[in-house]
């Protein structure tokens, strides 16, 4: 009974993963290629934490009309699957939490995408910016014992 659980855990985990995934696997053929970025052998791929996302990424951008109505359109989808996975008594609180962050990084993803190319620069230089000010957070932060 305790594997029945376990494997649920895991089937749960990995659709959730492949549909988080999936979004990056459709990209279309007519894209350009000098946009796709192909990570160095020899450098490994940082990875993603729940606490990467923050609101202030985009903060202070200036969106038009139809980028107000899309992101608009994307918050209250996200609100709304959010709001089915709280109320779902079946999931246990990590399962509820993974799901909530899943759901997030969705959000910030189509939003990214909704904006114009200058406004993902700056975004991308936002986050960068913010990941080397944690990084070096961290390193002043003695280690624990």
């Amino acid at each position: 009974m305790k594997k029945n659980r376990i494997a649920k855990s895991a089937a749960l985990a990995a659709g959730f993963i492949f549909l988080c995934a999936l979004p990056g696997l459709a990209r279309s053929d007519n894209a350009p290629n000098s946009a796709v970025q192909t990570p160095k052998a020899g450098q490994p791929k940082p990875q993603p934490q729940a606490d990467s996302l923050s609101h202030t990424d985009f903060a202070g951008l200036i969106y038009t009309d139809e980028q107000k109505a899309e992101i608009d359109k994307i918050l209250k989808t996200t609100e709304a699957n959010k709001d089915v996975v709280l109320k779902d008594g079946k999931l246990n609180a990590d399962q509820k939490d993974a799901l909530l962050v899943g759901y997030s990084r969705m959000e910030y993803g189509s939003v990214y995408k909704v904006l114009s190319p200058e406004q993902q620069r700056l975004v991308r230089q936002r986050i960068l910016a913010r990941r080397s000010a944690d990084q070096a957070a961290q390193k002043r932060q003695p280690p624990p014992n």
